[in-house]
């Protein structure tokens, strides 16, 4: 069968990988001429993934059997659009998708029902002050409907908003952007499966993030099982299933991202969609739960077999895992560790670069300049502390002055 694939990125690959495993052909669409995917796929074309029209004549020019996306937000808004238009299989509804890859319609939802999230605004880059006279400072701004940490930032004066108003729209196609008031917290993700609008809960993870202020919020750890899992369990189950019915999500992955302080649990965003942090790879080993097969089996309109995520239980999970998003300083690449050395420490599950020789990184301000992860694991704390911190000890990206520019942040 024939499957179309909405992005060539490393979030993509290995959903690329396994669908030609399964003996489909597959045709990637991505922006990006050396997405890396496009390399494995048995097609590609250089086509954005927010580009509906486009990707539609590229599914008609195919004639693909289904279409499918991992890992970004807004091209969950595209399959829905390309499966309606060639009538081909979907996980969930047009307006359903719109609502959560649109942060304006998100909001608004959880709003009318209850959901707990921050006192937000949205506002134009004409507005006024007096819009925002009863948000309190320091605040996060971000576009509406973009993805990657793009354009977030967390600022103290309204000045500052609207020096940075027009760098926040450039990541989005809307006209507005959203305020809303700083959180402390901690981060913890929700990945679970829908099966005729039934929850199944699979993780509950600590996302950790580094803050390059004004920049915030850029993933560099997702460490499972989350310290909060036993305490919250039952409220995190009760708000995932209560988003699940007021967005009307059927079938398919789910990824929620809420914040735990001192108010309790605010919902910050969610999406349909696995998460990408590399659950389609870790998840499986950790729960023996293959969301990646189920979602490629559901793309293609095959029966899901939820026989397992009927037994699962979440809760009694004690198995350690990390995956480490790592990020390096700067830089022109000289020299890179071999990452074949790297899979073979302890614990060391998969590892892999993201950038090649004489490739240039970037200052750290959102996802897109990931240098690379690791996903290890440990039998407990103490074990999976010693295996990440080996895993670092030989990790290297190196400048022409042979320099180790890799950044190196506390275990938490």
């Amino acid at each position: 069968m024939k499957i179309l694939i909405l992005g060539g990125s490393n979030s993509q690959l290995n959903a690329i990988l396994r669908a030609k495993s399964k003996g489909h052909t597959v045709i990637v669409a991505d922006y990006y001429e050396d997405a890396p995917g496009k390399a494995f796929s048995d097609y590609s074309e250089n086509i954005s993934t927010f580009d509906i029209e486009g990707n539609i004549q590229l599914a008609h020019k195919y004639n693909i059997d289904g279409v499918m996306t991992i890992g970004t937000d807004q091209p969950v808004y595209t399959v829905t659009e390309v499966a309606r238009a060639l009538k081909l299989p979907a996980l969930i509804d047009v307006d359903t998708a719109k609502a959560v890859t649109n942060k304006k319609l998100m909001k608004k939802i959880f709003s009318e029902n209850e959901i707990p999230t921050v006192k937000y605004k949205l506002i134009r880059e004409d507005f006024r002050d007096q819009e925002l006279e009863d948000i309190n400072f320091p605040v996060v701004i971000k576009p509406v409907d973009s993805q990657g940490q793009r354009g977030v930032y967390k600022l103290d004066i309204i000045e500052d908003i609207r020096e940075v108003f027009q760098d926040v729209l450039s990541y989005s196609r809307e006209k507005e952007i959203l305020v809303e008031e700083f959180y402390p917290s901690d981060e913890i993700t929700v990945s679970g499966w829908v099966d005729d609008g039934e929850v199944y809960m699979i993780s509950i993870v600590d996302r950790i993030s580094h803050n390059h202020y004004p920049h915030i919020g850029v993933c560099i750890r997702h460490h499972f099982p989350s310290k909060y899992m036993q305490n919250y369990f039952d409220e995190i189950v009760t708000i995932t299933k209560k988003i699940v019915a007021c967005f009307h999500i059927e079938h398919g992955p789910i990824y929620f991202q809420m914040l735990l302080g001192d108010k309790g649990i605010k919902v910050n965003e969610i999406a349909c969609r696995i998460g990408g942090a590399y659950e389609d790879q870790y998840l499986n080993k950790v729960t023996g739960i293959d969301m990646l097969d189920m979602l490629i089996d559901a793309t293609l309109g095959k029966e899901v077999d939820c026989r397992r995520l009927k037994d699962f239980d979440l809760y009694s999970m004690q198995h350690k895992i990390s995956v480490e998003m790592f990020f390096a300083r700067p830089c022109t690449i000289h020299s890179l560790t071999d990452i074949n050395e790297i899979k073979k420490l302890p614990g060391v599950i998969q590892a892999q670069h993201n950038f090649k020789l004489g490739d240039c990184i970037k200052e750290m301000t959102n996802a897109t300049q990931r240098a690379g992860y690791m996903i290890i694991e440990g039998k407990n704390e103490a074990i999976l502390r010693e295996n990440i911190q080996r895993a670092y000890g030989r990790l290297g990206i190196y400048n022409a002055h042979g320099e180790n520019m890799i950044f190196r942040f506390d275990l938490k």
